[in-house]
């Protein structure tokens, strides 16, 4: 398929999965008359096909050559996945991690899991951005961690100023689409 087609396909298949009309409020207390419940598509076979290619194809376009590439759990978990997975067809591959909302109390206490290492460049992932929180305290444990974040990548950006939050604080971001683009807004 072709970027064009798998564009497309995303957002026909958004639309007829994820996306929700009414009254609700959202992780970061704000209202809205729609909600996008991603995982019911990034979660799919199909959506985790079309997300890992365009998702890949996306942080090359940007001359983003992470290690590795994760966010906070659980949104952000199966478009990691599917990116890494995408990218063992099409060369150098790129391992995934996860960053959990609180450290361990247990075991090695961590707050990052999979394949993450200080040092290591990585790119930061969202479901739905919407404020860029969730990114934002990503990027905070990455940090804190000694990773180095190459720019966030989301499956829908609401268009509600997280781009701009996050891109303030210094961060490049790309979305593989929008509520704009998918007549939300």
């Amino acid at each position: 398929m072709n970027a064009a087609a798998d564009d497309a396909a995303l957002d026909r298949l958004l639309l007829e999965r994820s996306v929700k009309r009414g009254h609700f409020v959202l992780a970061s207390g704000r209202t809205s008359n729609f909600y996008v419940d991603c995982r019911l598509t990034t979660m799919s076979a199909e959506g985790q096909v079309l997300i890992g290619r365009l998702g890949l194809q996306a942080i090359r376009a940007q001359g983003w050559a992470p290690r590795s590439i994760g966010g906070l759990t659980m949104g952000a978990d199966p478009v990691a996945y599917a990116v890494a997975a995408a990218s063992v067809a099409a060369p150098p591959t790129v391992d995934a991690f996860s960053v959990r909302k609180e450290a361990k109390t247990h075991g090695a206490r961590k707050r990052i899991e999979g394949n993450f290492a200080g040092g290591m460049p990585v790119v930061v992932v969202e479901d739905v951005i919407t404020t860029g929180g969730s990114a934002l305290q990503a990027i905070a444990s990455i940090r804190e961690e000694g990773g180095t974040v190459l720019g966030v990548l989301a499956v829908v950006d609401r268009q509600e100023g997280g781009k701009a939050a996050l891109e303030a604080a210094g961060h490049q971001v790309v979305s593989l689409t929008t509520s704009k683009r998918l007549g939300l807004s």
